[in-house]
């Protein structure tokens, strides 16, 4: 397995690969390797002559006072993790070679990333717009792997995919959790021992949507309230946001419509760690 840190380098090995007929699989993470990231390595895998992972992790997502600085790296654990999943290739540039001085051009997706996410960390899904655009120019994929726990991410990558006829098929790997359902995130290594323990009501909070759901609630502001409810019980939590949101478009419905694929997800604080997590109701993204 080769690890590659020059864009020249990435782009000639991927043009000679694609000569050769091979189809590229990519999967675009920012290290710090779980079962989630191995995971879609091996979906990838399975679908793919080549299998590249990239591990950048991307300054222009990052808001003031988030955590780009502390964001856990360690390249040499994740391509041994990556090496067991049958990864060919590992693209990991620094920063300079990505955004190289008087870099000023940017990728925007209108109208999908002014709410959830986009609210709260503004400027964000410009930055991962942006940086996704560019790997896939340098490395070429037949075949791009996104997991579902970003889900407006997926849905902003696949409007950006279709609407510039980037010809990349865009394959979303389900939530990878612990036993108990918390979604895995290289920023549960935040979480401090009683700080673990409260997480795991997002997951309930959401469990509790659906439910209600099956049991016949339409409302959708019942359901975010009693989500809301939930997650608000837990004493060391604090929350940023419950929306429900139709997946085409991202609009809020008043009522949830049983033949439209529905999106319920949630932001919330323990302590300075941000968690997300989600479920999708009447389909998939």
């Amino acid at each position: 397995m080769e690890i590659i840190n020059r864009i020249p380098r990435m782009m000639s090995v991927a043009r000679e690969l694609k000569a050769r007929g091979k189809r590229i699989g990519l999967v675009p993470t920012m290290g710090a390797f779980h079962e989630g990231h191995l995971s879609l390595m091996s979906r990838a895998r399975e679908m793919s002559d080549t299998v590249i992972t990239s591990v950048f992790v991307n300054p222009m997502q990052f808001g003031p006072g988030e955590d780009y600085e502390r964001y856990p790296r360690d390249l040499a654990r994740d391509a041994e993790l990556a090496f067991t999943r049958g990864v060919d290739l590992i693209f990991a540039p620094p920063a300079s070679e990505v955004y190289p001085e008087g870099f000023t051009t940017y990728v925007n997706v209108e109208g999908l990333t002014d709410r959830l996410e986009g609210a709260s960390r503004p400027g964000h899904f410009r930055g991962v717009t942006t940086v996704v655009n560019k790997l896939f120019n340098i490395v070429q994929p037949q075949f791009a792997f996104f997991g579902r726990k970003d889900a407006q991410q997926v849905i902003v990558i696949k409007r950006m995919v279709h609407d510039l006829a980037m010809g990349i098929e865009i394959v979303v790997g389900p939530t990878v959790r612990e036993e108990d359902g918390l979604a895995l995130s290289s920023r549960n290594a935040y979480l401090s021992s009683e700080d673990r323990k409260a997480a795991i009501v997002l997951r309930r909070a959401l469990e509790r949507g659906r439910a209600l759901y099956n049991s016949g609630e339409r409302d959708a502001g019942r359901l975010v309230s009693a989500i809301q409810s939930l997650i608000e019980s837990e004493p060391r939590t604090r929350v940023d946001y419950v929306s429900v949101n139709e997946v085409n478009d991202l609009r809020e419905p008043a009522l949830i419509r049983s033949d439209r694929a529905t999106l319920i997800s949630a932001a919330i604080y323990i302590g300075d760690t941000r968690l997300i997590d989600n479920i999708v109701l009447n389909g998939e993204l």
